[in-house]
């Protein structure tokens, strides 16, 4: 319990720092908002229009008294409306992150594919042709970039085939072509470390005396090396989740898909501050969460960590 409290202290207190600091930076970044939202370059408009608009919205206040405001209705659960859209904030994630959830799951659902079998086969046999192959993948999957690859999948699948669609949303078949881009760009990291974690799990100590003691190769691999390997391969996957969550900006905008990564681009383009600060909070607390979930799970894959934290704890 005590634990969880310094947690939730620190959780709330890098919110607190990082809110701050990101709402400060907002202001110095070139461009102003007001100008987007009445396209001075298409419709002329007064400076006293300007001054009008900016004193409706608060821009015309310092950032502390801004800030203020803002924390204040946080507290409130009131993030603010668009300056775009006259939408609330949190009513636009809500409708943005069921899209980013279906493309985040079925990206590691490809990457996994991929990726186990081809990283246990690579340590399980290697120095061997199955090793070989799945290191040329991992050199070659990790040398291109990808969005080349997603074009090179919209150039076969969508318009030379033209089986598949190569933009939007509205069916399953809009998820294959990113999920597939994204998978593979994310397998051919995993699969080196799929190798990697297992070939030094398979030199512990604790695997030599399981096998001295005469306990089968398959209960081995499965309920000791691999859940060994897991912990490393627990603390990239919630950066890869993290980082698909956050939005992958440049396959969501090269196949538009109506997720988080489009949805804050465009909210930069627009400077649409109340979107850009909710953002940047949703997924703080988000990636903090998840860093927090992955610890605690380390404490089930591996007692002796929760045993170390426990003997940490009772000397403090």
């Amino acid at each position: 319990m005590r634990m969880l409290i310094q947690k939730i202290t620190g959780l709330l207190l890098f919110l607190f720092i990082l809110s701050f600091i990101s709402f400060c930076l907002l202001k110095l970044v070139p461009g102003d908002p007001v100008r987007s939202m009445l396209r001075v370059d298409d419709v002329a408009v007064t400076n006293e229009q300007i001054q009008q608009m900016r004193a409706q919205l608060g821009l015309d206040q310092s950032v502390f008294v801004q800030y203020g405001y803002w924390l204040q209705n946080l507290f409130s659960l009131d993030l603010g409306h668009s300056y775009m859209t006259a939408r609330p904030v949190f009513s636009e994630f809500i409708e943005k992150i069921p899209y980013t959830l279906m493309l985040t799951g079925t990206s590691l659902l490809v990457m996994m594919i991929i990726s186990l079998p081809l990283g246990i086969l690579s340590a399980l046999y290697r120095g061997r042709w199955t090793d070989h192959i799945s290191r040329i993948f991992a050199l070659i999957g990790s040398s291109i970039p990808s969005f080349w690859l997603g074009l090179l999948l919209i150039d076969l699948f969508a318009v030379k085939l033209r089986i598949l669609p190569s933009m939007g949303e509205g069916s399953w078949q809009h998820l294959i072509l990113p999920s597939i881009t994204l998978g593979i760009a994310m397998s051919a990291v995993y699969v080196r470390l799929v190798r990697a974690s297992i070939l030094e799990s398979s030199h512990q100590e604790f695997i030599r005396s399981a096998r001295a003691r005469g306990i089968g190769k398959k209960r081995i691999f499965t309920f000791h090396l691999m859940r060994h390997s897991l912990i490393p391969l627990l603390t990239v996957f919630s950066e890869s989740i993290g980082s698909l969550l956050g939005g992958t900006v440049m396959i969501e905008v090269l196949f538009a898909y109506p997720g988080l990564g489009k949805w804050i681009v465009d909210a930069i383009t627009a400077r649409d501050y109340p979107i850009i600060q909710g953002y940047m909070l949703f997924m703080s607390i988000f990636i903090v969460l998840l860093n927090m979930a992955v610890e605690w799970s380390y404490r089930y894959i591996n007692p002796a960590i929760a045993i170390g934290q426990r003997k940490k704890g009772a000397t403090s």
